[in-house]
């Protein structure tokens, strides 16, 4: 019977972990095999995940790879990538793995990378690490244009409806994480298309893990995306906006009421009433050919003044509000050493 190998992580704090790879596998063909063969000895297990590919990936890797770490999964439909890495996370998961790296197909993410992605993770300084490719300044200036636009955009709206404020680049794919955290998650509530690295950024905030940024570099080939962000922008600005709303409700009035709520509610009644008061009369204003007078001009940006006080404030709250602690086991009982009762 086949069985997952303990093997150490050179420069890691953790050498008894059980580490796998999950590779999503849908028009990879060209390249599946070098990546495959390019992963390191410290990876236990390898899970390619043939996503109805209609070059039968999967049917190649396992004519061809020799790699006994390999095991392939086939989907009888096309699931989008999220749909793959999902069923690559259940096979990780029920196989024993602590840790989990995530690894496209196209060869556009070095598995030479792998120890450096997982460090975070295994030194318990994160429950999910993902790489971002905006750290560098000169890997910024690789990036295609459309791709440095539309993920600066992306990221913005990622940080509103995860809560990661210190987070960039969230639609990187190579991401490593603990199998606390894929224990805490629901697949069921996470997107399985083109949103799914946002989605599992906002259901690990749901779940107060822990999420690092590791500085990488992007390799730009002959790869051809799937992902057309001009045409994915709007769904992806309409679901941010969804969780947004859902996480600003269930963490700051449903799970708890703070000092931040009363400043996000008074903020934003303030600012609401003096910006149509303030429409309002300026319409009046030009209408009628009178000049507003002082008290009113006060009535109307009083408020605002308050309002975009209180709200910033508010902000500054969420920011500091960034989950700090793993949630993944901090020391097991075997960490425990026994203590002799004195005479």
């Amino acid at each position: 019977m086949w069985q997952p190998r303990h093997v150490p992580l050179p420069g890691s704090t953790r050498p008894d972990q059980i580490l796998a790879v999950v590779i999503p596998s849908y028009r990879v063909k060209a390249h599946v095999l070098d990546v495959i063969a390019r992963i390191g000895p410290e990876i236990a297990m390898i899970f390619v995940v043939d996503d109805a590919c209609p070059d039968g990936s999967g049917r190649f890797v396992e004519a061809e790879c020799r790699d006994k770490r390999v095991r392939v999964i086939f989907h009888e439909k096309n699931r989008g990538v999220g749909g793959a890495v999902i069923s690559g996370y259940r096979a990780a998961l029920a196989a024993g793995a602590d840790i989990v790296v995530k690894v496209d197909g196209d060869g556009q993410m070095d598995p030479a990378l792998i120890p450096h992605i997982a460090r975070p993770v295994l030194a318990r300084q994160a429950d999910y690490a993902k790489g971002n490719r905006f750290h560098s300044l000169w890997n910024v200036r690789k990036m295609p244009r459309v791709r440095l636009y539309g993920n600066a955009g992306l990221s913005f709206m990622t940080k509103l409806s995860s809560g990661y404020w210190g987070i960039f680049d969230p639609t990187n794919g190579y991401t490593a994480i603990h199998a606390a955290a894929l224990n805490s998650i629901e697949f069921a509530n996470v997107s399985e298309r083109y949103f799914f690295e946002t989605d599992m950024l906002i259901n690990l905030g749901n779940a107060r893990a822990v999420v690092a940024d590791v500085p990488m570099e992007a390799v730009y080939g002959d790869e051809v995306s799937n992902l057309h962000i001009r045409k994915e922008l709007w769904h992806f600005f309409a679901k941010n906006m969804r969780e947004l709303t859902k996480r600003i409700f269930y963490t700051y009035f449903l799970r708890d009421f703070s000092p931040a709520s009363l400043q996000l509610l008074f903020g934003a009644i303030f600012l609401i009433f003096g910006t149509i008061y303030g429409a309002v009369q300026w319409a009046h204003s030009v209408s009628s050919g009178e000049v507003a007078s002082t008290g009113t001009v006060m009535i109307a940006v009083l408020p605002i003044i308050l309002g975009v006080q209180f709200l910033l404030n508010f902000l500054s709250f969420d920011m500091a509000n960034e989950p700090r602690v793993p949630i993944q086991p901090t020391f097991s009982l075997a960490d425990i050493v026994p203590h002799e009762p004195q005479p």
